[in-house]
């Protein structure tokens, strides 16, 4: 039973999982849209929106909090002065899952994870 179990594990170690994580949230925030699987897209919004929301507040702790995540500081150092301004006025909800149908190989359903 799955209960109060959180999250998806997509068959992999932990390690690989948080390095997926990072890379696709990276991704997001570099290009501000990617195209990627529907599962791993839903896994990546939430720690993409916990990013924003550490460079709307803007505190060096938060600024800490990042790059212990993504410790590629070009990608800190946008989402602190590029990105989160933008949403200064809106609380949550910072990006969007778009499902653009199945994939030509697998037949894995896929979706657009973008930056409203």
């Amino acid at each position: 039973m799955r209960h109060r179990i959180k999250g998806r594990h997509f068959n992999r170690p932990a390690d690989q999982r948080k390095a997926l994580y990072r890379s696709l949230v990276r991704s997001v925030i570099i290009n501000e849209r990617i195209t990627t699987t529907e599962a791993k897209a839903k896994e990546a919004k939430a720690l993409v929106e916990k990013l924003i929301t550490y460079g709307k507040k803007g505190s060096l702790h938060d600024r800490r909090q990042a790059m212990s995540f993504i410790p590629d500081s070009r990608v800190v150092s946008k989402v602190f002065e590029d990105i989160s301004p933008r949403y200064n006025e809106r609380n949550g909800g910072y990006t969007r899952v778009l499902k653009i149908g199945n994939r030509k190989g697998d037949n894995a359903p896929m979706a657009i994870l973008e930056l409203v």
